[in-house]
């Protein structure tokens, strides 16, 4: 008895480590605690993005291949680890791979062959869609709402139809497509399983170690990146520890009628863009920062096209990041292609005109930047105030919400 009592911290300990590192945490929590971190890098001057760093891997990949000069792509190319968003999604892949450890959930995926060639034309489609909107749904469609951007609702409405028009493709190929459907044979778990929550200790400690040498060095601009590391690695942590995906935020009403993860990030907006609102009225942050120059052709066009690939891929761009931390196999692929092809679809757009940037010097308080496919929508100095804004983003979000409600208990727009 007095062994059991003497021990009886452990068994607590080893309850507690469950509750908080292996199982699933509300989506509700992950979507709030992305905001949190969304706002701490705003108040830091900055904001969370996916795509160009992905795009930016691409760059140094068709500059290996000689198509950098056709491209148009720069000779100098920024360092992955001092370009911010590439150094924020490189840490975002190492957040999800510390979770995955900790959890003992990390495991290669291997799934069968024709969800590799999904997967390469959803990564091909969601670079499409990610150049013409100027963001995936991160940098498209979350960070433009929290920096009070029309352009986040006009990608919301190309999402919403890209992916229902993505699941009837879907369902089209499961009834006429039958080769690579057979997923390989199970592999025996690794010997290093037992050993995964230290070596997620280990990682942890590496990401401190790199945050905290870095915050003070003498380098300013290794200094300012500091927090980066953090919050990147943070986002990792979270999207995997409550699995929160932004494709799912759009595809699961419309696939099995379940409305948690769009619920979340309804209530996520709800929270964040009124103490984000703060930030920007007192100038924390520079609202043109965030906000592409797609409001709002760009945005729809490029929301309806990223909808359709993130459906075939199986995770938008920082779903398949954090799933890639997990060992999806799938998502890898998915990734090279949406970075390879970012870089691509980036060159040509720019060597067609698309992308060169015009200014509005006259423009009220802002200098927009203006292109063939929008411009820079900032709706306080559209609608010359923050009351109008507050009314739009709140009567979206309840009409957003019934809807949702309404499908779960009815099933009305659930395609499969």
């Amino acid at each position: 008895m007095f062994k059991n009592e003497h021990f009886s911290w452990v068994v607590g300990f080893n309850e507690d480590y469950k509750h908080v590192f292996v199982e699933e945490w509300s989506p509700y929590l992950g979507a709030v605690l992305i905001v949190v971190i969304s706002i701490v890098l705003m108040a830091s001057g900055l904001f969370w993005g996916v795509f160009g760093g992905l795009k930016l891997w691409g760059d140094y990949l068709n500059q290996s291949l000689g198509l950098g000069h056709v491209l148009g792509i720069k000779a100098d190319l920024d360092n992955p680890l001092l370009h911010r968003i590439s150094l924020m999604d490189i840490t975002l892949v190492l957040g999800a791979f510390a979770a995955a450890l900790l959890a003992r959930q990390f495991r290669i995926n291997r799934p069968p062959p024709l969800e590799y060639v999904w997967a390469a034309l959803g990564g091909t489609l969601m670079a499409l869609g990610a150049t013409l909107a100027g963001g995936c749904t991160t940098g498209g469609f979350f960070t433009p709402l929290l920096f009070a951007s029309p352009a986040g609702w006009a990608m919301w409405l190309g999402l919403l139809f890209g992916a229902y028009v993505g699941l009837k493709l879907l369902l089209w190929t499961m009834e006429h497509i039958s080769w690579g459907t057979r997923a390989p044979a199970a592999r025996a778990e690794s010997v290093l399983k037992p050993y995964y929550p230290l070596l997620g200790l280990i990682v942890l400690g590496m990401m401190l170690y790199w945050a905290g040498t870095w915050s003070l060095s003498e380098d300013k601009r290794l200094a300012s990146r500091a927090v980066i590391i953090l919050a990147g690695f943070g986002i990792g942590f979270v999207l995997h520890r409550s699995r929160f995906c932004l494709s799912r935020v759009f595809r699961e009403p419309f696939m099995t009628g379940e409305g948690t993860m769009t619920k979340a990030m309804i209530v996520a907006l709800a929270v964040g863009m009124p103490v984000a609102s703060v930030l920007l009225q007192h100038k924390t942050v520079d609202p043109y920062l965030a906000i592409p120059a797609r409001f709002w052709l760009g945005s729809l066009l490029g929301g309806a096209i990223f909808g359709i690939g993130m459906v075939f891929a199986g995770g938008c761009a920082s779903g398949s990041l954090w799933r890639v931390g997990e060992g999806h196999l799938k998502l890898v692929v998915a990734v090279f292609f949406f970075a390879w092809m970012g870089s691509v679809f980036g060159g040509v757009f720019k060597q067609l005109g698309w992308l060169t940037p015009e200014f509005d010097i006259d423009f009220l308080d802002g200098v927009p930047e203006i292109t063939a496919l929008g411009f820079q929508a900032y709706l306080p100095d559209l609608l010359s105030g923050w009351t109008g804004v507050y009314l739009i983003t709140f009567a979206v979000l309840l009409i957003w919400y019934l809807l949702v409600r309404y499908n779960e208990s009815s099933g009305r727009f659930t395609v499969l």
